[in-house]
């Protein structure tokens, strides 16, 4: 790779990755930013009438509020969701405008978009389908580094 080895000089190494299970996991967190951002927050109610629930080998000595837990939750949930988002789309934001482009139309819409239709449709002019991977893996190369979602090479 052509950074790493201009990064040498100064004594910076960019870390090696493994291709294929860091784009899974970049694609795997734009998916929840995607959920996380169109799909609408349900918030947990609490049962009128309490389970019955077995309690085997006597007492657990452990108290539950549940009523409090759902209260928590309802009220952090959103706002760890709206931090995650905020941080997808920064590190999106620091991309090159291409890659940016690339990031948002794939990934960051609509589900039903496929590779193709950004290369052939989204970009103007339209470029081939080798440097549309190009891009795309660099874009993910990035990402992964902001987000620290990175795989490294060799790790089982």
């Amino acid at each position: 790779m052509r950074a790493t080895r201009s990064m040498d000089k100064l004594g910076i190494r960019l870390p090696e990755v493994d291709r294929k299970r860091t784009q899974e996991a970049v694609e795997a967190a734009l998916e929840t930013y995607r959920i996380f951002k169109y799909i609408g927050f349900e918030m947990r109610e609490t049962n009128v009438t309490s389970l019955y629930e077995p309690r085997y080998n006597g007492r657990t000595n452990r108290t539950s509020n549940e009523t409090a837990k759902i209260a928590v939750y309802t009220t952090n949930e959103p706002e760890r969701r709206r931090r995650y988002c905020e941080n997808i789309e920064q590190a999106v934001s620091r991309l090159h405008p291409k890659q940016q482009l690339l990031i948002t139309e794939r990934y960051m819409k609509s589900d039903y978009v496929f590779d193709y239709v950004v290369y052939n449709q989204v970009f103007d002019p339209p470029i081939s389908a080798d440097t549309y991977a190009k891009i795309r893996w660099r874009a993910f190369y990035l990402l992964a580094l902001a987000l620290d979602i990175a795989v490294p090479k060799g790790n089982g």
